[in-house]
């Protein structure tokens, strides 16, 4: 029922990326001008690599999920020993990749604002920090959710299916995260 319920969850936080992808698309379209003249300021390089972070982080979410289904919270091994991690290590480092994302992101915006690229400036910086930003607050969202998952798996006297199965759900939630910034990297860095 979780899973279920979450699923029907991301959909509607779907339908929510997808009014701030029309909205880009709007703005974008009645001023075209603006968007060539502010696009040529952002960092590909630097979003690139953040990106990359973001989906590097997706892929340790997922075998901190494995650590999970197979009922082991923590690490059986030396700490270097990678195929003996449990689910804890394993979300802790996705939780240290998506809080690198939300800095460079947070570095990003500081270096546009001093460019004068701000919500207020124009349509393009609306629609930039608007669509951006509630990526950042939906990952933001992520961290918390591993850090409760993490805490729990530390309280929890048994770790079972309980746990696990809160564990796979934060990992749709964050895999749904990766998904929208891929799609929102590719529209916002390279659709010309």
């Amino acid at each position: 029922m979780v899973s279920i319920g979450t699923m029907v969850w991301l959909a509607s936080e779907l339908m929510f990326f997808g009014g701030l992808f029309a909205m880009y698309f709007t703005l974008r379209s009645t001023s075209p001008e603006l968007w060539a003249e502010n696009t040529a300021i952002l960092n590909v390089n630097l979003a690139l690599v953040n990106t990359i972070i973001l989906v590097l982080s997706s892929v340790t979410a997922q075998f901190g999920v494995f650590a999970a289904e197979r009922l082991q919270p923590r690490r059986t091994g030396g700490i270097f020993a990678f195929k003996r991690w449990g689910m804890v290590e394993w979300f802790i480092l996705t939780f240290i990749m998506g809080a690198v994302f939300v800095a460079v992101q947070s570095y990003e915006y500081a270096v546009l604002f001093s460019e004068g690229v701000t919500v207020g400036a124009h349509a393009y910086g609306s629609a930039f920090y608007i669509t951006t930003g509630f990526h950042a607050i939906h990952v933001t969202g992520g961290l918390i959710a591993f850090l409760f998952i993490i805490g729990r798996a530390f309280l929890a006297k048994r770790f079972g299916h309980h746990e696990a199965t809160s564990a796979i759900v934060v990992s749709y939630y964050w895999h749904f995260v990766d998904v929208v910034w891929i799609v929102l990297f590719a529209i916002v860095y390279f659709l010309k």
